[in-house]
């Protein structure tokens, strides 16, 4: 099967939750959507009007539910296709009667990961940011995670890509002025053109760098990376169980029980943090494979965004690093010695000055004042506009300078995804559930 006889396929998928629930949605998309659904409910309502129908299997005539039946024109569907959606009862048996019966019809088939979406792309309902964003809300489980991908998704991004296109595209006119009418009094001359354009052309790239300083969106996706680290027996392992909230990470008294790196994601105060375990640090004593973990541990503190340093501050790895003074519930511990916050894990003392420590650390680390985030496809695809429009700025020759730019607008096309290759598109939509 071609990819354009697939496109002209009718898919169907059970779109909701897995049964069992209350109501499972079933989609239908395709030319073909209207006939298969007729087949089982003999009538279809008025177009995007619930109406209540009995279904019954094309084969035999049995009754496999009563349905509400909501009918979408290709004009107004989200995938640019007739759509149909079957609101059934949620059971198991009668999920798998329903979609048994429509996969005995000719010409359907089962929908692929995310093809429903890729429709709406296909047909233009959607651009690949908004994919993108609601790949993201699919997945969001904190607060900011949700108000981050409902800006992607809702085109707050694209908006932006689209005044970039307007003002490159403006730069490449004022060049093509100064390549036809070089001559003309009324353009002002080749040289005072082309100086418009720089000017104009280095406004641009200074907003779309103001995109790129922004923080990535793997931070907020993935979480803030904050990593536990000091020598061995300091309290590292209880730490990381008062945060994550349960029994992470084992704890003895016996040096080196936390050979490699544990990673725990959780949310604190609506943030979504990756929290990391690592091996105690010790001059003596380490088998081979401690210090491995060791080793480990370097490399985690090494990429962490924050670091929470349990030991002498003077050890400390990092200059950035939060010193906490560890274990505060035990008499042989040295109250004085400097720290930023100290703590009894064990207990809970001074917990509440930790996380509002880590909260305030956060909104360093992830924007307050914009509404969405980059990827790093985006963060990609952005910065070779940025590159572009800055070689623009350097030849002399205005036929270099377009070129540059025209550079920039492909970068553009490939933000949106009016110009995309098919190996990105399925590696996004692979991640997306079969109903979507």
């Amino acid at each position: 099967m071609t990819d354009t006889d697939a496109a002209r396929d009718t898919i169907f998928a059970l779109s909701s939750g897995s049964p069992p629930a209350a109501i499972a949605i079933i989609r239908l998309s395709g030319p073909g959507a209207e006939d298969a659904v007729r087949a089982l409910s003999g009538t279809l309502p008025q177009e995007r009007c619930a109406g209540l129908r009995l279904l019954r299997d094309p084969v035999g005539g049995a009754v496999l539910d009563e349905a509400l039946v909501l009918c979408f024109g290709a004009q107004r569907s989200v995938t640019g296709e007739p759509l149909i959606e079957l609101h059934c009862h949620g059971g198991r048996a009668v999920v798998a009667a329903v979609l048994a019966a429509l996969g005995r019809l000719p010409d359907l088939r089962s929908a692929q990961p995310g093809e429903f979406t890729r429709r709406a792309l296909e047909n233009g309902r959607m651009d690949l940011n908004a994919v993108e964003g609601l790949s993201d809300l699919l997945r969001a489980e904190t607060e900011a995670q949700r108000r981050a991908a409902m800006a992607m998704y809702g085109g707050a991004f694209t908006a932006r890509v689209d005044a970039f296109q307007k003002q490159a595209l403006m730069g490449a006119a004022l060049i093509e002025a100064s390549l036809d009418f070089a001559d003309e009094d009324d353009v002002g001359g080749e040289d005072a053109s082309l100086r418009q354009a720089r000017d104009h052309l280095a406004s641009l790239a200074g907003d779309m760098e103001t995109d790129l300083a922004a923080p990535p969106a793997e931070r907020l996706r993935e979480g803030i990376r904050l990593v536990i680290a000091g020598p061995v027996n300091s309290g590292k392992s209880t730490l990381l169980n008062r945060l994550a909230g349960y029994e992470a990470a084992i704890v003895t008294d016996i040096a080196g029980t936390t050979r490699d790196r544990i990673e725990v994601p959780v949310a604190l105060g609506g943030t979504a943090w990756l929290l990391t375990d690592t091996a105690g640090f010790r001059e003596a004593g380490a088998d081979v494979v401690e210090q491995i973990g060791m080793d480990r541990a370097r490399e985690a503190i090494a990429a962490a965004d924050l670091l929470l340093w349990l030991g002498d501050p003077l050890d400390a790895p990092r200059a950035d690093a939060i010193l906490v003074l560890s274990q505060i519930d035990r008499q042989d511990v040295e109250r004085t010695r400097s720290h930023d916050v100290a703590i009894s894990a064990q207990t809970g003392e001074g917990m509440d000055r930790l996380t509002a420590m880590l909260a305030e650390r956060a909104t360093h680390l992830l924007p307050q004042d914009r509404s969405y985030l980059l990827s790093a496809r985006q963060r990609s695809e952005l910065g070779a506009a940025v590159d572009a429009i800055r070689a623009a700025l350097t030849p002399r020759d205005p036929l270099l300078m377009a070129e540059h730019v025209r550079d920039a607008l492909a970068a553009f096309d490939r933000l949106t995804g009016r110009a995309s290759t098919e190996h990105m598109l399925d590696s996004l939509f692979g991640g997306f559930c079969i109903g979507k």
